[in-house]
């Protein structure tokens, strides 16, 4: 079960032993997950924060594999101790605790005002979280860096080979179709129509098949947070490394995207290696800053984010679903609360429905950062 850590009433310092980067890295991705995940209108959403409507990559393509390379990242700073030192059945039994925890909290979220067993998505963000921490924190248990790499590789080669070499039963050629690919096949075989995507119904854009490359993503944080945990290099050498590593996988990406498209909803290889090497290089560019530099200005609203971010994930998903199923009735008809909002507070004031659109979704950002900072400030950090 999630836990709530109190230490004490004082506020948390800005120069925690963990490392401040990531903590920044991961609010960054966080409040954009939060910005994108609740316009004030569905219909009306600036085209990049919004996600390619099949191939390409927008800005907010980039925030779910940012979130999973920050896993790998940190799998290695909570176990890079523990696992020299201690023996690692019962850590792997904590990681295995722990993705159960991140995959029923997921559960919960689908079942949420809607208690249906039959139809509930069993995909999804939180489920895929909870695979790629689970496989990525055995996989940094039990591997070197090495074999971490050269697994990396095996996985992102052998994805394209099923996405375009396997032919698909019942369908015909391997293709990259929404609902014809072999992912989207298999999706419906073990899971069923029923409980996929309820948009599409025959895919799923957390689907099984994707979350093995998803895992790539994670294992490219492993090696990231690997070279940063490097005594033997200065910190100057570590960030040449990142960007150097990432410029390098952004580059192959967009090379192999010629035959293979970047694409979200597939986790294409090509999508692994580009979004990862942007990952890599946002995140030395934050430790030269952060932690070499020491510079603290103006990045406390990002930390608050950073140490809660899944409570802030999930309970703004739970109070958003809650705003729709919420029926207000007014002079036009019955609607529910989160229009009922936005139409009074938002669509009078500004000029167009995109900016405000956009003003409601930073009205959720703000509202969070409130009730995250009063948690920071009295040390209340919720640990899954």
């Amino acid at each position: 079960m999630p836990r709530l850590t109190v230490p004490s009433a004082e506020p948390l310092p800005l120069l925690p032993t963990r490392l401040v980067s990531l903590d920044v890295f991961r609010g960054l991705t966080v409040m954009a997950m939060v910005l994108v995940n609740n316009p004030g209108d569905w219909g009306h959403i600036y085209a990049p924060l919004e996600h390619a409507e099949w191939h390409g990559c927008t800005l907010a393509d980039l925030i779910f594999p940012f979130f999973l390379f920050i896993v790998g990242v940190s799998i290695v700073y909570a176990l890079d101790s523990a696992r020299r030192t201690q023996p690692h059945g019962p850590l792997l039994g904590r990681i295995a605790r722990r993705a159960a925890v991140l995959f029923g909290l997921g559960l919960f979220a689908a079942l949420f005002l809607q208690w249906d067993l039959a139809t509930v998505r069993i995909p999804g963000v939180l489920a895929r979280i909870a695979l790629v921490f689970l496989v990525c924190g055995a996989l940094f248990l039990k591997t070197t860096a090495r074999q971490q790499a050269w697994l990396l590789t095996i996985i992102l080669v052998g994805y394209n080979v099923l996405l375009q070499l396997v032919p698909v039963p019942g369908i015909g050629a391997a293709n990259l179709e929404p609902a014809t690919n072999l992912g989207a096949w298999l999706d419906r075989l073990l899971l069923g129509e029923a409980h996929l995507w309820k948009i599409s119904k025959t895919w799923d854009p957390e689907g099984l098949l994707s979350s093995l490359p998803a895992v790539g993503t994670g294992i490219m944080g492993l090696l990231a947070g690997q070279q940063l945990r490097k005594t033997s290099l200065e910190a100057a050498a570590k960030v040449a490394w990142l960007f150097v590593a990432g410029g390098g996988a952004v580059v192959l990406g967009l090379v192999w995207s010629s035959w293979l498209p970047l694409n979200k909803s597939l986790w294409t290889s090509s999508y692994v290696l580009y979004t990862g090497g942007i990952a890599a290089m946002g995140l030395a560019a934050l430790y030269w800053l952060c932690d070499v530099q020491g510079y603290r200005r103006g990045i406390k609203p990002f930390v608050v984010y950073g140490v809660n971010a899944i409570t802030v994930f999930f309970l703004s998903g739970l109070i958003a679903r809650g705003l729709n199923k919420w029926p207000v009735t007014t002079s036009a008809g019955v609607t529910n609360m989160k229009q009922w909002l936005y139409d009074t507070l938002f669509v009078p004031f500004f000029p167009g429905p995109y900016l405000a659109s956009l003003a409601g979704g930073l009205a959720c950002v703000l509202i969070w950062l409130g009730v995250l900072w009063l948690m920071y400030e009295r040390r209340i950090i919720i640990k899954v």
